[in-house]
């Protein structure tokens, strides 16, 4: 809806745009409270939206803004038309990612935006406080003030501009995925599904990355239904996760398996590819998982990637050499408040036999907590272990 009325309104009144979607919202809320939920919400809020951006043109028209617009319903409806809405969308992701802009800003605006994204989400997304973010959808809004018209998919540019696209569908997934919430938000991950779908449609961003993205999404959508609060992947029932779904991840996987580059979206759809294939977590091919997160780490550099990679060497070589992978991350200081460093390591000594060390490391995690899940998870492995 905000990039429809974008498109009516230019990039300037972005604020009024978001406003009009803001009412509709509104009005939502009262109206079905009392006469409940309508068969197609989408549709509705549509509508409304539409209607609320008719009042608004007819009663502005003759302000400055608005004296483009002589027939109002005609541009509006246009704007509203579902092949249109659809163009508006991937011209949007692509405004709001300006090579001028820096790319953490990009990608604030792009969830913010087309997203929903809250500052507090986004700054969970990141890694950064709430107020860092504020400030830079703000710079990137004024940035946008300044931007005559919405990107045009046609341009010279709009390949360097994909690759911000991509990554910040990849971290609308993860917060789904991974978020601070009670369990996993589907919506968040069905959103960052759609929108690369988009990408997937348009002849010239369907590229064998956005494809391996959008295998690597399906993979891990698939175990949605087996996560649970915090369901780690060795407790998974692997016979709730959804077959269809697995089925076209793998699909698109092999879709994506064409050109000479190799993303990190590539790597880790084959890492959720070998997971998949693996009927239970003894089974699975460790060795080439390592391997992958060898390529990984080449590709898309982390400390959090290298934790995983520790992780899957334990299970490769064994707990001694897990824990050697662990403490011989480079820049493990970054990972000093992230509460699965201590649990990793507790989770390697309890297999060890060193029980006190693993109830010590147990302890740290759960003081680092950042979520009830996270302490539910945490406080039921230090009891484990007591």
């Amino acid at each position: 809806m905000v990039a429809a009325l974008t498109r009516v309104f230019g990039l300037h009144n972005l604020a009024l745009a978001e406003d009009v979607v803001q009412d509709a919202l509104c009005r939502a809320l009262e109206v079905w409270r009392i006469r409940g939920v309508p068969d197609n919400p989408a549709a509705w809020l549509m509508t409304t939206a539409k209607h609320r951006a008719i009042d608004v043109v007819r009663r502005e028209r003759t302000a400055e803004r608005f004296a483009h617009l002589v027939a109002v319903e005609p541009a509006i409806e246009e704007a509203f038309a579902p092949h249109a809405i659809r163009d508006e969308q991937l011209r949007m992701m692509f405004t709001c990612c300006q090579p001028r802009l820096a790319e953490e800003v990009q990608l604030a605006l792009v969830l913010t935006i087309l997203c929903g994204f809250g500052a507090g989400e986004i700054a969970s997304a990141f890694l950064v406080g709430t107020a860092a973010v504020e400030k830079r959808i703000a710079r990137g809004k004024q940035a946008l003030a300044a931007t005559p018209a919405l990107f045009d998919l046609g341009a010279a540019e709009l390949g360097e501009r994909l690759a911000v696209v991509q990554r910040g569908l990849y971290l609308l997934f993860n917060e789904g995925y991974h978020g601070a919430g009670a369990e996993p938000r589907v919506e968040l991950c069905g959103e960052a599904m759609r929108l690369g779908a988009l990408l997937r449609e348009h002849p010239a961003t369907a590229t064998p990355a956005t494809t391996a993205l959008a295998a690597m999404m399906c993979l891990h959508a698939a175990r949605l239904p087996a996560r649970g609060d915090l369901v780690s992947l060795a407790h998974q029932d692997r016979a709730r996760w959804d077959a269809d779904l697995m089925a076209t991840g793998l699909a698109l996987l092999e879709a994506s398996a064409t050109g000479e580059a190799l993303s990190r979206y590539h790597v880790e759809a084959a890492i959720a590819a070998v997971h998949a294939s693996a009927p239970t977590v003894a089974d699975t091919d460790w060795r080439t998982i390592v391997a992958l997160y060898d390529q990984l780490m080449a590709v898309a550099p982390s400390p959090v990637i290298a934790l995983i990679r520790a992780i899957a060497i334990g299970e490769r070589d064994g707990a001694t050499a897990g824990l050697a992978a662990l403490r011989a991350i480079a820049d493990r200081d970054r990972l000093a408040r992230y509460p699965f460093y201590p649990a990793a390591l507790g989770e390697l000594e309890l297999r060890r036999g060193d029980r006190a060390a693993a109830r010590g490391h147990f302890a740290t995690a759960l003081t680092l907590a950042r979520t009830e899940p996270e302490r539910r998870f945490l406080a039921a492995r230090l009891a484990l272990d007591s």
